[in-house]
């Protein structure tokens, strides 16, 4: 019998794009042999994968877990919200979630991480489902955050089931105080910033790039309107600031009272939890956030394929 060699396997997948156990055994249930382990994957269903890489994933569904003192958030695409109402894509999404709560931000560290249950990988399962559920799928991105002291609060919003929706939320709250006055104030919080969309928790936290781009901006625009320079670096300062309320989560209006900045109400939470409180960060993911989706035009189909 010809040996099969972790290249043969690796050539295989790449022809493939089935799964490393899979490719294993076409290669030893046919000889070493390339083309005939092809073969016998595609009659298998296990390379209808490949075919469908190229299409476009951007719906799916954001995951969290939520362990203790720390917490993890997944996007896993997939190409129609049909598959987003799947229970087995939704349960492959929870536990992809679980998972990361060990392996952390690396979206390869994920997919090389062993799925629960089953003799292949997190990359290999979701192989497995694209051969199986007929649609492209991809692991997006993830992040994981904790806390040596206080709660990782969560939420989701328009969840199709506990744990996994559309938009998903995590706050990090740092604190010594009450853990369940944290974590109400961490979701209202959470909830705020899939409202508010922020771009960093304070103005020192802000991208310098971002903010050196909307000064020029606003310094083009003041300029235009004709007024001494002194005047119009005033207006830039003016912009900046109001710029910041607007990015800045401390800055932000609170949209839960709709009145009060959020920095007051994370002080005023402190005091009720009977420990001051710090902001160490959120994350926030929506779905298909930044992803071009083709545009389908029928009609246009239709005049090609009769050549008008």
């Amino acid at each position: 019998m010809a040996q099969i060699t972790a290249a043969l396997v690796k050539e295989l997948r790449e022809k493939t794009g089935a799964g490393m156990m899979d490719c294993k055994k076409a290669l030893a249930e046919n000889d070493a042999d390339i083309e005939a382990s092809v073969d016998w994957l595609r009659t298998k269903g296990l390379a209808a994968a490949a075919k469908k890489s190229g299409r476009v994933a951007a719906e799916g569904l954001v995951g969290i877990a939520v362990d203790g003192t720390s917490a993890a958030i997944v996007e896993i695409n997939a190409e129609t919200d049909f598959v987003a109402r799947n229970d087995t894509f939704q349960a492959f999404v929870k536990a992809a979630a679980d998972i990361a709560l060990t392996t952390g931000d690396d979206v390869e560290a994920l997919k090389a991480a062993k799925f629960p249950g089953e003799a292949r990988t997190v990359a290999e399962q979701l192989t497995h489902m694209i051969a199986t559920i007929g649609e492209n799928m991809s692991i997006r991105r993830v992040s994981r955050m904790e806390v040596k002291a206080g709660v990782v609060s969560s939420y989701i919003h328009t969840a199709l089931a506990p744990g996994v929706g559309k938009i998903g939320v995590l706050v990090a709250l740092e604190s010594s105080g009450d853990t369940t006055v944290l974590d109400g104030f961490g979701k209202q919080l959470a909830m705020h910033v899939a409202a508010a969309k922020p771009q960093s928790v304070t103005r020192d936290d802000m991208d310098s790039e971002i903010v050196a781009r909307e000064r020029a901006i606003f310094a083009e625009q003041a300029r235009a309107s004709g007024k001494p320079p002194e005047i119009v670096e005033k207006m830039v300062d003016g912009r900046i600031r109001k710029f910041y309320e607007e990015a800045c989560l401390l800055d932000q209006t609170f949209v839960i009272d709709g009145d009060s900045k959020v920095s007051a109400a994370v002080e005023a939470a402190g005091k009720e939890a009977k420990s001051p409180i710090t902001v160490k960060g959120f994350t926030l993911f929506v779905l298909g956030e930044g992803i071009e989706k083709a545009e389908e035009d029928f009609a246009a189909e239709v005049a090609a394929v009769a050549g008008t």
